[in-house]
């Protein structure tokens, strides 16, 4: 018997149309989901903004304030994707009053809001999901079971890597994802936090760090009226840039691992290079989000001149047979957010956390306190 549940997106940038997106993909992709998505309200503070949504995808109520979503019975679970600096005030408010939350990462500015969140979330009884996507790749869910099962040796080290040009342009308008107070810590929580939690999921705790960073276009203008993702602005007063575009790491793990993780987020020419190197005693695993459905795998006895073989995703790879019948059918980015979507919605029925949790997101926004930490002193940190 299916039953529905009534959902609430706050925000409605690119990110909360993503959420949307993905509730109303999931009974196509997951039918045998026993709970399904029904669009109740959308709330966004810039006038207009939540009509417009309501108007494309369905929502029987559009409102400015996010409160009158926190009040409203029929809301029962909410998708979080305002900015940052919010995250900690809706988050705990949504779940005193009951509602499950799916809240983007980093889940607030510190590790401290992250925390206060999470123990809303456990103080509360309803389920909580955080937005790292990349994990929900099907290639990245088979890396992780065959370094599960030994297939590449123990793991030696590793590099993952997220570079982006979103910034380089030195007209991208100075929105709060470059204010401290409202963005935090600049590219470590935008594009650091989704290494930070690829490097866990795949590898294990982080026992120590030491890193350094860079902003490398210190002024940008201020938009004339509002933004969404990542607008140009022209003719604003300039204002400083004072968080970090730019994060190199180096990682001890607890297994005795060693890794370096770098984030760019004014990398000319780099559009989207996300991705990992592992390598172990007797092979190595490659994966590019740009290419997402294929895995290089190197493993066998050789050892010395052993080849790489590019293995092509399909079904019986994560939640692949889901969105294609057959190996080497494209996937893309909004796939992943449904692949979270079931996550989160089956987490619901069933009382069982699945996917990414307020947990990882604490351990996520530990690491990178400590990644400032480090920058800042010049030494090596533990995350703890």
């Amino acid at each position: 018997m299916v039953s529905t549940l009534g959902v609430a997106v706050v925000g409605f940038g690119w990110m909360g149309r993503v959420h949307t997106q993905a509730y109303v993909r999931l009974p196509h992709h997951f039918p045998q989901q026993s709970v399904r998505p029904e669009l109740v309200a959308v709330a966004d503070e810039v006038p207009g903004r939540a009509e417009e949504a309501a108007g494309r995808y369905g929502f029987a109520t559009a409102v400015r304030d996010w409160q009158e979503v926190a009040a409203d019975p029929r809301v029962q679970a909410v998708s979080i994707a305002a900015p940052n600096f919010l995250h900690r005030e809706i988050g705990i408010a949504m779940a005193r009053a009951g509602k499950h939350i799916w809240i983007e990462k980093p889940v607030g500015l510190t590790a401290d809001d992250a925390r206060a969140v999470a123990a809303a979330v456990a103080e509360a009884g309803v389920q909580g999901a955080v937005g790292f996507n990349y994990r929900n790749a099907p290639a990245v869910q088979t890396a992780r079971a065959m370094i599960a099962a030994g297939e590449i040796g123990t793991v030696t080290h590793a590099r993952v890597r997220l570079f982006s040009d979103y910034a380089a342009h030195p007209e991208s308008a100075l929105t709060w994802r470059y204010e401290r107070a409202r963005g935090g810590s600049g590219v470590l929580g935008d594009l650091a936090s989704h290494g930070v939690d690829l490097a866990r999921f795949l590898l294990g705790e982080i026992d120590a760090l030491t890193a350094d960073t860079a902003v490398f276009v210190p002024e940008r203008a201020r938009p004339t009226g509002a933004t969404a993702g990542h607008t140009r602005s022209t003719g604003g007063e300039l204002g400083p840039v004072e968080n970090e575009d730019y994060v190199s790491c180096l990682l001890r793990f607890a297994s005795g691992a060693r890794g370096v993780l770098e984030a760019c987020r004014v990398s000319v020419g780099e559009q989207n290079t996300y991705g990992f190197e592992i390598h172990g005693t007797k092979g190595a695993l490659f994966w590019d989000f740009r290419r997402m459905g294929e895995l290089g795998v190197s493993h066998g006895t050789a050892y010395q001149d052993q080849p790489v073989s590019t293995v092509y995703i399909g079904p019986g790879h994560g939640e692949y047979a889901a969105f294609q019948p057959g190996a080497a059918n494209s996937m893309g980015y909004d796939d992943l957010k449904v692949i979270e979507a079931y996550h989160f919605v089956r987490s619901i029925a069933e009382g069982t956390a699945y996917g990414a949790t307020l947990d990882d997101a604490v351990h996520s926004a530990t690491v990178l306190d400590a990644m400032a930490r480090s920058a800042e002193r010049g030494t090596w940190v533990s995350p703890g």
